[in-house]
């Protein structure tokens, strides 16, 4: 809905043109970055005086309060601010800052070069996917163990705008054209990825889902049952699936995550190295996330989990990491 009304007030009612996220973009990148520290400020003021749940609560150090946040889930009403701010207004802008890149390009060349399409176009059918999988998102760090405060705040109104999509930002002046061999082997590679990422979170959701009873690869699936104790004494079951992707690493859907993104920055081609500053923050990302999801399952699972990493000593990538 919110690319279909982009494309009917651009280019039917023509109130303003499609190139206008382009063209005012350092405008828009400094009205979120201050727009984002305002904010933070009345997020901890809201979780000092005002928590929306039992959750919230200060660690005595003001700055950490303010980066880290005070709450895990801030509402207003019933308004989850923690996802309207991430899926609702960062993850629908980057399509936007996609398609306005886009037309920016034919604005000035009269022409989309093919890379500018498949770099769009994967970016836009990853977007598509976290929508679909939306609700499995939900149980990602980010959204139920990350407190939302400056660091989250900030991290998705500025830096995602400012670096998610850079790759369309640069290939607005550096159009080219990839022979079709080469533009479809990148197209297929992206679209393997993708399907990568969203099988393996599809595999850990249906074998918890149906407690084990379901196949996994066309076998039985192989799997750890784990008893855990949450706050208040109370203990819960789950379960560790080994088999699969989840068989090949600990974390390994975070290898087609970097994939897809190799891809879509592919077509900006190696003569510059500022397209590829993404794959490096990336990397950094989720090896850093890899390492701190480790550390949260062995508080939460103990010995189940280091039974579990015997079985699967493999944490991102197979046989090397």
């Amino acid at each position: 809905m919110t690319l279909a009304a982009f494309y009917l007030a651009a280019y039917r009612l023509e109130w303003f043109s499609p190139t206008i996220v382009y063209d005012h973009f350092g405008e828009l990148l400094m009205t979120c970055s201050v727009t984002a520290i305002l904010c933070s400020f009345l997020l901890y003021l809201k979780g000092l005086w005002a928590p929306s749940t039992r959750d919230s609560g200060s660690t005595g150090w003001l700055v950490w309060d303010f980066y880290w946040g005070m709450e895990l889930h801030p509402r207003i009403l019933a308004i989850d601010l923690k996802q309207l701010v991430i899926c609702r207004l960062a993850m629908m802008g980057w399509a936007v800052i996609l398609l306005s890149c886009a037309a920016k390009q034919i604005a000035v060349y009269g022409h989309l070069s093919n890379t500018m399409a498949i770099s769009v176009g994967l970016q836009l059918l990853y977007i598509f996917k976290f929508f679909w999988w939306e609700g499995g998102y939900f149980n990602t760090l980010d959204i139920a163990h990350y407190r939302f405060g400056f660091r989250n705040l900030w991290g998705v109104m500025v830096w995602l705008p400012a670096v998610y999509p850079l790759v369309a930002l640069f290939l607005v002046d550096h159009p080219k054209d990839l022979p079709v061999p080469a533009a479809a082997a990148i197209v297929a590679l992206g679209i393997a990825a993708i399907w990568a990422n969203y099988d393996a979170d599809a595999q850990r959701q249906r074998v918890r889902a149906a407690a084990g009873h379901t196949t996994v690869w066309g076998r039985e699936p192989v799997v750890l049952h784990v008893t855990y104790t949450i706050s208040g004494g109370v203990q819960l079951k789950t379960l560790l699936l080994m088999s699969g992707w989840w068989g090949l690493a600990r974390h390994f859907h975070y290898v087609p995550e970097i994939v897809l993104a190799v891809s879509w920055i592919l077509p900006a081609g190696f003569d510059y190295a500022l397209p590829w500053f993404y794959i490096g923050y990336l990397g950094m990302l989720l090896v850093h996330r890899a390492a701190h999801d480790d550390q949260r399952c062995l508080e939460k699972y103990g010995q189940h989990w280091q039974t579990y990493c015997a079985r699967v000593p493999y944490r991102v990538v197979p046989y090397v990491y």
